[in-house]
């Protein structure tokens, strides 16, 4: 099929872009890399009277490190900070997440903030947003509004964003403890695909091992990825053994509201969620454990 006819703007700034916005409001769409929204416009699923093209825009290209937070423009590619050894160093958990994302070519062309405007509940980075509490700021003519994610991503493919607003970056909160480990899993029919669960965890240890600080999510289970701040609060100054984590995966893959599709039923999903979880949770403690 072919994309249903449109008018293709190029805006040269953010400003532009975000005025652009205002003069056609809702019948108007950003694209960057167009991974999600080229084949979408091109089966039909979603149309556009005026394309604005944001892919030149090099302000929304960077990755800057400050004090406490790790900042990406909307338009960074994915492969660039795939590729990134010091925000990979910071924000571990972007790697390992984007090694699931599509597939090479996949990467080259996506940006970060294309993602997570699209808002797949089964996509990978929606569920680090949730996960390391990310905050996006989305620009408009009337200037800058700050969202934090868990208040970003409202259902399937719709997001907290207004129509004259343009995603300018993404805040990634960094972890400052030294004993900090961090894990992304998921399983998918085939890689490169959506994941039909997708788990991720950050932990935190002190000098004895027991965990000062925690952070866990699942992806493809409900309408939008889910962290469990409530749940991660309870293992604050344990151990983390394995009982301990058992309970912490099922209680919250329990909390979730699996259903069936074509692709797998509730209750496998349910299964892998808890499964996971668990191994989320394991990994990202091990690799705190192994830093002295």
């Amino acid at each position: 099929m072919k994309a249903a006819a449109f008018d293709y703007l190029r805006a040269t700034s953010v400003a532009e872009a975000c005025a652009l916005l205002r003069e056609h409001g809702d019948e108007a769409r950003l694209i960057a890399g167009g991974q999600s929204l080229t084949p979408m416009m091109a089966m039909r699923l979603t149309r556009a009277a005026q394309l604005i093209d944001i892919n030149e825009i090099s302000a929304l290209k960077f990755i800057a490190l400050d004090d406490g937070v790790a900042r990406t423009g909307a338009c960074t590619r994915q492969c660039v900070i795939e590729r990134d050894a010091a925000l990979a160093a910071r924000v571990p958990m972007l790697r390992q997440a984007l090694m699931w994302v599509g597939h090479i070519q996949t990467r080259n062309r996506g940006t970060v903030g294309g993602s997570l405007m699209h808002a797949d509940p089964a996509a990978e980075l929606p569920l680090v947003a949730q996960v390391l509490g990310a905050t996006l700021m989305l620009r408009s003519v009337d200037g800058v509004r700050a969202v934090p994610a868990a208040e970003f991503f409202i259902a399937p493919l719709t997001t907290a964003a207004r129509a004259d607003e343009c995603l300018e970056e993404i805040h990634w909160p960094l972890w400052n403890t030294h004993r900090t480990g961090s894990a992304f899993v998921e399983t998918s029919r085939r890689h490169g695909d959506f994941a039909i669960v997708a788990s991720a965890a950050q932990i935190a240890l002190d000098d004895e091992g027991r965990c000062t600080r925690a952070a866990f999510g699942i992806g493809g289970g409900n309408s939008t990825p889910v962290a469990f701040a409530h749940i991660a609060k309870n293992l604050l100054g344990a151990l983390l053994d394995e009982q301990t984590i058992a309970a912490a995966a099922h209680a919250s893959a329990n909390e979730m509201e699996f259903s069936s599709d074509l692709h797998a039923g509730a209750d496998y999903r349910l299964h892998l969620a808890a499964t996971l979880t668990a191994r989320a949770l394991r990994d990202a403690r091990d690799q705190a454990l192994s830093k002295s």
